[in-house]
């Protein structure tokens, strides 16, 4: 048998876990008055006054974090409930994009489409076919994933400007007013997302050089295919966990109030 597929993080379960990570007081600190609390009524025999004193400021400093935490936290939710439908689908638009193009220009992915089969099916099956391409290159190792590079679509100038608009894309989520309140573990993974492909745009660039110094072309082609083999791998795995994480959705089929989402 084999083992069953690690379940979607839903998002639902992510406005779960994100509340339960926004408190603004560390859980240290609740858990420091917690067993100094229970210190205090263990020893209170020995100096009942002092600890007894200890213990009802001890109460009291709790209950006011707890307060004043709660106020912070729901003032907080209640700010990001407003946009964070849209925020979560601005982010997987921009992951399902990269993952396209990616997959298109780095490896020249070509579904195969049965015309026979309503559009949503199509639709999706094309996604399914993705999906394994990709998680087939995030197993390779840099050296594979080189051999397997579409050079004449990725070294090319509408790929590098492609590639620089998706990093400067995830910049403007990162930027934004309200990317205070994403989880600092999504941050990290935009982030780390966008400084690959300005990375891949830098070894695509001196993959270029070889044009400019055809005496060094042999270098410069060498160099620039396996700084993109690891950039792409790093990409690559990077998307799949996002993907895995919910924030991996294509533009609406059918109408809808957001039809202007567009497509891709």
């Amino acid at each position: 048998m084999t083992p069953a597929d690690p379940p979607k993080i839903t998002a639902r379960k992510r406005r779960s876990l994100r509340a339960l990570l926004q408190t603004e007081i560390p859980l240290a600190v609740y858990c420091v008055i917690f067993f100094t609390m229970v210190i205090l009524w263990i020893i209170q025999e020995v100096h009942p006054d002092i600890t007894l004193g200890l213990l009802t400021e001890l109460m009291g400093a709790a209950f006011t974090l707890f307060i004043i935490d709660t106020l912070l936290v729901r003032s907080k939710t209640r700010r990001w409930r407003v946009v964070q439908e849209h925020v979560d689908y601005l982010i997987a638009r921009n992951v399902n994009r990269l993952r396209d193009g990616i997959a298109v220009r780095a490896f020249g992915f070509n579904p195969s489409i049965a015309l026979d089969r309503p559009d949503a099916n199509q639709h999706q099956a094309v996604r399914e076919q993705r999906a394994d391409l990709l998680s087939g290159i995030a197993a390779l190792p840099a050296e594979a994933i080189m051999a397997r590079l579409a050079e004449s679509a990725l070294f090319a100038d509408d790929t590098y400007a492609y590639l620089n608009e998706r990093a400067d894309d995830l910049w403007d989520v990162l930027n934004m007013k309200y990317s205070e309140y994403m989880a600092p573990g999504l941050v990290s993974d935009l982030m780390r997302l966008h400084t690959h492909l300005k990375d891949l745009c830098g070894h695509l660039r001196q993959y270029g050089r070889a044009e400019r110094f055809p005496e060094a072309a042999g270098y410069y082609q060498r160099i620039g295919r396996l700084g993109a083999s690891v950039s792409v791998r790093e990409i690559v795995i990077l998307v799949n966990a996002l993907k895995e994480q919910g924030y991996s959705e294509p533009a609406a089929l059918a109408d809808s109030p957001d039809a202007e989402r567009g497509s891709g």
